[in-house]
């Protein structure tokens, strides 16, 4: 993982997410490119006879709010031993993150904000970007805390080729930690476990399969409560194995971990 995008805004999240950024550029050989970005169009209003009116004041203190984070950022990384770059974006957050992603080896964002739930609107920009780009996508829990690039790795699988897309994203992460396919519920999908195992092993990758076939928990819940369990320091998994409307109206799999994980997340659509 050459190039690594990290989200960066001032909130109190950003320390974790470029943590993990700089984490993965020096395990790597790495470049670390940031994203500073504010919506243009939230500055943008319209009245009710079709008129279109720039809050300029407004935009003109947003626009010197990024270049001061900007310049906050660049004294950081001048003292770390990374390659770097900033750059800065107008666009909606997703669609410039998908894009600044587009040339990227995995993208680094925020979960949603402890105590979020499914129904209060607060939007899933992990899960939205997944789906939005073609590029893995790596979710740090908002509390923060030091990733752990060592520690064990739990592969969430069903089957599906989410669940693939996602395993074969992780296989930089996965060399010379422990290992384990987990697959909660009946077998699914056309791609079976033993088929999960091979194509890990050969990347030089050992892997354990464990198999809980009639969980006692919900998918969701079992998969948290064995990936603790096992001191997993990072979770992979395929993002939406349903629609992302049904996910946003019913909740998944995708959005109880975005919402309640408690180890990073490597998503990938």
């Amino acid at each position: 993982m050459k190039s690594i995008l990290v989200h960066a805004d001032d909130s109190r999240a950003m320390d974790a997410r470029l943590e993990a950024g700089l984490a993965l550029a020096r395990q790597t050989n790495g470049h670390l490119t940031l994203l500073v970005n504010t919506p243009f169009y939230r500055f943008v209003t319209m009245d009710p006879f079709g008129g279109t009116y720039l809050a300029k004041g407004a935009w003109e203190q947003a626009q010197a709010s990024d270049a001061a984070l900007a310049a906050r950022l660049e004294q950081v990384l001048t003292s770390q031993d990374v390659p770097w770059n900033i750059e800065q974006g107008t666009g909606d957050l997703v669609a410039s993150l998908a894009s600044s992603a587009a040339l990227a080896d995995i993208a680094i964002v925020s979960m949603n904000p402890a105590g979020a739930g499914q129904f209060d609107g607060v939007p899933m920009l992990a899960g939205d970007l997944a789906l939005a780009s073609g590029t893995p996508v790596l979710a740090v829990p908002a509390a923060g805390g030091m990733i752990n690039l060592d520690g064990p790795v739990v592969i969430a699988w069903n089957g599906h080729a989410e669940a693939a897309a996602a395993m074969r994203s992780a296989v930089p992460l996965l060399h010379g930690r422990d290992v384990t396919v987990l697959r909660v519920g009946a077998a699914e999908g056309k791609f079976p476990e033993t088929a999960a195992l091979k194509y890990l092993a050969r990347h030089g990758v050992t892997a354990e399969l464990r198999e809980i076939s009639n969980p006692v928990l919900s998918t969701e819940e079992q998969i948290e409560a064995t990936a603790l369990a096992l001191g997993a320091s990072l979770l992979v998994m395929g993002a939406f194995g349903h629609s992302r409307l049904r996910e946003t109206l019913f909740g998944g799999v995708t959005r109880y971990l975005l919402d309640s994980a408690k180890v990073p997340l490597l998503l990938a659509h």
